[in-house]
């Protein structure tokens, strides 16, 4: 995948599925951050908001990684080749292996349920 193609689609917004109603109807609305007047006020909340995605981000590569992982286990009887999760997740096949070996690495380091 060229890089610019990888930028633009990190950039690509996720729909915000837990957004309130009104938002859809005001496509300026974010999170109520443009009511905020006060620039040191928006700095903060934009702030915690970044840091609460970009953890959020990282949560969710570690199940995608985690479910890469399980799809590609040559346990299953219904196992997906590497081809077939690149293919599902909109991945190349040499990211979806590298996903695949930080979800077999995730699995591998769970504590005991």
């Amino acid at each position: 995948m060229a890089e610019t193609e990888r930028h633009e689609r990190r950039l690509r917004p996720a729909p915000l599925l837990f957004e309130p109603e009104a938002a859809a109807a005001d496509p300026e609305h974010f999170f109520d951050l443009e009511s905020v007047e006060d620039p040191r006020q928006l700095l903060t909340r934009a702030t915690e908001l970044t840091l609460a995605f970009r953890a959020a981000t990282d949560r969710a590569v570690e199940f995608q990684a985690v479910a890469a992982a399980q799809l590609a286990d040559p346990r299953r009887f219904d196992r997906l080749t590497v081809a077939d999760i690149a293919e599902r997740a909109a991945w190349t096949e040499d990211y979806a292996k590298k996903m695949i070996d930080f979800g077999r690495d995730l699995l591998r380091n769970q504590p005991p349920k």
